[in-house]
């Protein structure tokens, strides 16, 4: 795990090394590369830091990771359990969405996360995330369904993690839409059904 760990480590120093997105470098307080347990079986995706993840450096800890920890709670499992991340590493300015330019200069060391952790379920939190790796469809039509895919995990390259990807709501959404917070508690239920079938 440790090993993992350093791993990790080495990813977030390539990003500051590799100058990835110098306009978002120049606005954010830090890098906030994922929190978690490194051989977690399930890993979450985000879209960007906010305002409470670029000052702590930890992802979803404002009122969207309160809401995380207590659905976390709700299947058995805690922050330690999975590994959290987003896409974007730094917080775009005011919160703004983060840009598709952002997005792509974020994903080779995304992938690379992955391929260290090695989960079995990535867990989509949001349209951007979901978009990263389901890009036709829509989150309002497939949240809560289990989608099998095969991410290559670099250019030109034969390494393929095969793993489920499965769209929620982002939970910020569901903070302020009761309807929308009940869609995701239930979908969130899935999570561990999807890795008892998987252990089979």
């Amino acid at each position: 795990m440790a090993d993992k760990q350093a791993q990790l480590d080495a990813i977030a120093e390539d990003i500051q090394k590799d100058g990835v997105t110098p306009e978002l470098v120049a606005s954010a307080t830090q890098l906030v590369l994922g929190d978690g347990n490194p051989d977690a079986d399930v890993v979450f995706i985000g879209e960007a830091p906010g305002k409470n993840e670029d000052l702590q450096g930890k992802p979803f800890v404002g009122a969207s990771g309160k809401f995380l920890n207590e659905m976390l709670e709700m299947i058995g499992m805690q922050r330690s359990d999975v590994y959290i991340t987003n896409i974007v590493k730094y917080r775009p300015p005011d919160n703004r969405d983060p840009k598709p330019e952002e997005k792509k200069a974020f994903l080779p060391y995304l992938q690379r996360q992955l391929e260290v952790i090695q989960p079995k379920v990535v867990v989509t939190l949001g349209r951007h995330s979901m978009n990263c790796f389901l890009p036709d469809l829509q989150i309002s039509k497939v949240h809560g369904q289990p989608k099998r895919v095969t991410l290559s995990l670099k250019k030109n390259s034969t390494d393929t993690l095969e793993v489920v990807i499965l769209p929620l709501f982002h939970p910020a959404a569901a903070l302020y839409n009761p309807q929308q917070r009940q869609v995701l508690i239930d979908d969130f239920a899935a999570i561990p059904i999807i890795l008892e079938k998987l252990d089979k």
